[in-house]
């Protein structure tokens, strides 16, 4: 295989406008997760005409595709599902689907996957096999990833990576971080009964507005008390809903939130912890509370050998300059899936413009500085290749 920055650099050259066309069809019809058809069909279509032959599932959403043959197997991972959002960006491709955009980078991730295979099929052969995997519903509890696994995707894979764009680092950065980079996110229903009852004689009843009131405030700070400090950890109610009149204490009260977490062993103890904090801080007021709590994705801990590899190769196809350490987020990735059968690591795409104020993810307006794809497909390329026994040799 030619490892040398200068042929990957005129290879790619050959192929971006490839990426970039890829990446505004998908942007402009997006779909949501688990009916990506047309996505699927569409990207399926611009790796066969590339000569590649890709597995679409059938009756379902989601393709892989291989370059190269034998072992090791390296795989990269494209979501390809859009989010229900009204796009406001005003782009000449923006979205036609009525409700639905791209606002999370998902299209930027799927062009650059194909861009890299593309790229990669050109090459000389390959010292094993790297296979990318187009995955529906990221954006869904839980995850489409899961399935993906299920069905053996993943059967005989070494190691895995991914990108996710990030909207506060200037594109031509990849930022990178060994250990925990994005969180846990669980969901929990609490549900608070009680008889009803007068709100002019609240000692009659089981108030179960003050005791709603008082799992709201106190459940967080509980919480830090009882888990090292030194661990990450966002709970946070989205939903309350409960009584119909200023004077009626209501029999139900239904509350909603999240939990997240950077620390597996946190994570882990959550759905127990929260359970039993909720009827003790319930249990005086009289009031029964039900507790629901789903757990949903895991924190994605990247592997540090995988990011020693990615930040060598990163450097020597994109400089020193664009290798940078980046923080870890509270949102969460089901790229953590993959990762409890296999080494892997997820990488920042810096996807900000100079001078431009940044829009945050899933914003009706977030956009990305298309350099970011050529950037990704080199450095994507040359992980990916670094990761499967190339010696770069430099310039």
């Amino acid at each position: 295989m030619n490892c040398t920055p200068q042929h990957l650099r005129s290879v790619v050259e050959e192929v971006i406008h490839l990426a970039v066309e890829t990446r505004h069809h998908i942007h402009q019809y997006p779909e949501i997760g688990h009916q990506e058809f047309a996505t699927t069909q569409y990207i399926a279509g611009i790796l066969a005409d590339a000569g590649l032959e890709p597995r679409v599932r059938p009756a379902r959403t989601g393709l892989v595709v291989d370059v190269g043959a034998g072992g090791p197997i390296v795989a990269f991972r494209a979501d390809i599902d859009a989010l229900p959002i009204q796009e406001k960006t005003g782009l000449p491709f923006e979205s036609q689907n009525p409700g639905l955009m791209h606002a999370c980078g998902h299209d930027v991730h799927s062009a650059i996957a194909v861009g890299i295979a593309v790229v990669l099929s050109k090459l000389e052969a390959l010292d094993g096999t790297a296979r990318f995997i187009f995955q529906p519903a990221e954006e869904q509890f839980p995850g489409g990833a899961q399935d993906l696994i299920d069905e053996g995707l993943l059967d005989g894979t070494d190691s895995i990576i991914a990108f996710h764009v990030d909207p506060a680092l200037l594109a031509g950065k990849i930022g990178f971080r060994a250990g925990p980079i994005t969180a846990s996110s669980d969901q929990f229903h609490i549900t608070v009964e009680g008889p009803g009852g007068h709100t002019a004689r609240p000692h009659l009843t089981a108030d179960t507005v003050y005791t709603a009131g008082r799992i709201i405030t106190e459940l967080p700070p509980l919480l830090d008390r009882l888990i090292d400090s030194r661990v990450p950890l966002v709970v946070v109610f989205g939903s309350i809903h409960g009584g119909t009149a200023d004077n009626v204490i209501p029999s139900k009260i239904e509350l909603r939130g999240t939990a997240r977490t950077l620390g597996r062993e946190v994570w882990e103890r959550m759905p127990k912890l929260v359970d039993q904090l909720v009827h003790e801080i319930a249990s005086p007021t009289g009031a029964t509370v039900t507790v629901r709590y789903a757990t949903g994705i895991a924190p994605v801990i990247n592997d540090e050998h995988t990011i020693s590899e990615a930040r060598f190769a990163v450097g020597q196809i994109l400089g020193p300059h664009s290798v940078v350490a980046t923080q870890p987020s509270m949102g969460a990735e089901d790229f953590s899936a993959y990762l409890e059968d296999i080494p892997g690591a997820m990488f920042r795409l810096g996807a900000a413009s100079e001078g431009r104020d940044p829009v945050d993810l899933h914003s009706s307006r977030f956009d990305v500085d298309e350099r970011a794809i050529e950037t990704g497909v080199l450095a994507g390329a040359a992980t990916l290749m670094g990761m499967l026994s190339c010696n770069w040799v430099g310039e």
